[in-house]
């Protein structure tokens, strides 16, 4: 009876994946200081297996990094009586700020359209899914301009074929974390697939904070907009001031 009702949970939970991701990070966290001009993340890991490496198509890793959402309007312009207005916008809920692609080969070939609709892995499936579209039907051409703007900017990278792997085991790549961060827990997922289907998945975060004075006056502008803004117009007085004097000690010499 016993062994009957352990054989009745096993069926219930499933079988076990045949291949799962263990995975590393160079660093978990991200300080965001004065003098911060970007940060390369080291992703590796390996695939552990409890059977040997499956015959047919190889197996393929694919990394993502995605950035805190945050709320965006795209604006369209025209030339209008030989002067250049806004004509149309669209808004997104949300976008990643930061969405990065690392795959082991090219994008089409590792997966399937099916398993990113599923997934949301592609950068134009990702921002298409984020947030709600308002206000126009053409809505894909809005979204395509903010994918053209935000690559140009590096905020949106896809890195085919940087990502290394050794015996269908190891894996390694390097994602370049820009200067303009913004603060919050930046999700990784791995993912492996086999003839573009995903057979494991893993996610984990990093966190990008602000640390020091740049810490303090963050919290500052939020928790106190007011002190926050005459410390701002004291600071430039003072500043005017200082190099208004130091113009006339320089005349006087």
């Amino acid at each position: 009876m016993r062994s009957l009702l352990f054989s009745l949970l096993l069926l219930l939970a499933g079988p076990a994946a045949a291949e799962e991701v263990v995975l590393g990070l160079s660093k978990d966290k991200v300080a965001i200081t004065a003098t911060f001009e970007g940060s390369d993340i080291l992703v590796f890991g390996a695939v552990k297996r409890e059977v040997p490496i499956p015959s047919g198509d190889p197996l393929e890793v694919l990394v993502t990094v995605s950035g805190p959402n945050v709320p965006v309007t795209i604006r369209r312009k025209d030339r209008v009586a030989g002067i250049w207005v806004n004509t149309d916008s669209l808004e997104i809920d949300g976008a990643p700020s930061f969405y990065a692609v690392a795959t082991s080969g090219p994008l089409e070939e590792v997966l399937s359209p099916g398993e990113d609709l599923r997934y949301q892995i592609s950068i134009p499936r990702v921002i298409r899914s984020a947030g709600a579209l308002h206000g126009l039907k053409d809505t894909a051409t809005f979204a395509d301009a903010l994918i053209r703007i935000r690559s140009n900017n590096n905020a949106y990278q896809l890195r085919e074929g940087r990502v290394a792997v050794d015996e269908q085991t190891l894996f390694r790549t390097s994602v370049r974390l820009p200067s303009n961060l913004t603060e919050g827990e930046y999700k990784t997922r791995i993912f492996l697939t086999r003839g573009g289907k995903v057979v494991s998945r893993y996610e984990t975060e990093i966190a990008v904070r602000k640390v020091g004075m740049e810490r303090w006056l963050y919290t500052l502008s939020r928790e106190n907009p007011l002190w926050y803004g005459l410390m701002s117009l004291a600071i430039a007085i003072f500043a005017g001031w200082a190099a208004s004097a130091a113009f006339q000690v320089l005349q006087r010499r």
